[in-house]
């Protein structure tokens, strides 16, 4: 048990004297577990909880409550206590992608959307919305679900981006198989995108799709 250990080996304690950066994953997880079983820490559930995710943190923010019950010792409280954390953590990261910021690379857009999007299960499909400076007004989620023509119309996309007074947009998407390789659908939704942006007036930059670890710009590859 936790309270068994030295005093300087308790993570809340350990944390108070070394701030969070010096604390292992299991001790930062063990501090939102709160406490452990009659037969477990909270740093050995917290150990578990990794283990789970074959000891990569990412799968933690994809899991369901469901899925985290199966772990012994983990009931709906503690389930709900990780995945606040980790929406939290998600929150934070979008409070970082302030309007006004300009828009320097396909990769600043990468590095955003990817903690957002990486490891979703589904597609989404979202465009971000630019002023006249190449400026981020906003973004909004378009669709969710396989990404087709009929899902993702330009109707739809243009008529927020007029409604917000955008100059142009950014369209990004995600491939929920981790390999950002374009399909003919993407190609397609681009290509309408692209020509409906130039009868409206509004730009399509680029299109961008996340992967599990890289990205496809189709500006970066000469398709816009």
């Amino acid at each position: 048990m936790i309270r068994e250990l030295p005093v300087e080996e308790r993570p809340r304690e350990k944390m108070i004297r070394e701030g969070a950066s010096g604390l292992s994953n299991a001790e930062l997880l063990a501090i939102i577990l709160r406490t452990g079983t009659a037969s477990k820490s909270a740093i050995d559930l917290a150990n578990d909880i990794i283990k789970s995710c074959s000891n990569d943190l990412s799968e933690i923010g994809v899991k369901t409550i469901e899925e985290l019950c199966l772990i012994e010792g983990i009931g709906p409280s503690k389930a709900c206590q990780v995945l606040a954390g980790i929406e939290f953590g998600r929150r934070l990261k979008r409070s970082e992608f302030k309007t006004k910021q300009k828009v320097n690379s396909p990769q600043a857009i990468h590095e955003f959307f990817k903690s957002e999007m990486q490891f979703e299960k589904v597609e989404k499909f979202i465009v971000v919305f630019l002023n006249v400076k190449n400026e981020i007004m906003s973004w909004e989620i378009i669709s969710i679900g396989s990404l087709n023509a009929s899902i993702v119309h330009p109707r739809e996309v243009f008529n927020r981006a007029i409604k917000k007074s955008a100059a142009a947009i950014i369209a990004v998407h995600n491939h929920p198989s981790g390999y950002p390789t374009p399909s003919r659908e993407d190609f397609g939704v681009t290509t309408r995108l692209s020509e409906a942006g130039n009868i409206v007036g509004i730009n399509l930059i680029d299109h961008i799709i996340i992967g599990r670890e890289s990205y496809y710009s189709f500006k970066e590859n000469g398709q816009l």
